[in-house]
């Protein structure tokens, strides 16, 4: 087992976070990629794992914009076709999903993206998402940071890792 995944494993046990595997129902060992076939009418069903209820409200707080309604969150993503995505771990806590995944809009740049879904029974009833648009480092911080170890098929994937969903 990897030091990262028994992290996780401990992390989980610890706070009682489902891993993706247990999350998904899956035997252990199991692929979580294998059973991530699109689940639902919107990417981010697929993307939290959980239906969205009829009247979910999606929120994007770097925009100050809000989407009410399952059908409408459907209807705006649909207007981007070429968006291509892929889950890097979707945690569990109760009654709340955090999901961190990758997505291209079709220009090859890769954001990095955190969705937060709240769950009432077995229904998403509302979303928070918060990316960035890619960036380098500015020259004055290089000397104080490291560089992130980002494996092309990890938790931050690279673009032949990600899929329309």
């Amino acid at each position: 087992m990897s030091a990262a995944k028994a992290f996780r494993r401990r992390v989980s046990t610890v706070l009682h976070w489902k891993t993706d595997a247990q999350f998904l129902g899956l035997s252990e060992g199991a692929s979580v990629a294998e059973s991530e076939a699109s689940n639902g009418r919107t990417r981010v069903e697929y993307l939290l794992g959980v239906p969205l209820d009829a009247n979910v409200v999606r929120q994007w707080p770097q925009m100050q914009e809000a989407v009410h309604g399952s059908q409408l969150i459907g209807d705006i993503e649909g207007n981007f076709e070429e968006l291509t995505l892929e889950v890097g771990r979707r945690l569990k806590l109760d009654d709340v999903i955090v999901v961190e995944w990758t997505c291209n809009y079709g220009d090859g740049r890769l954001y990095r993206n955190v969705t937060i879904g709240e769950l009432e029974g077995d229904r998403v009833v509302k979303v928070t998402d918060y990316w960035g648009e890619p960036t380098t480092t500015p020259e004055w911080r290089r000397g104080l940071t490291s560089s992130l170890t980002m494996p092309a098929d990890g938790i931050w994937p690279d673009n032949e890792h990600l899929a329309h969903h």
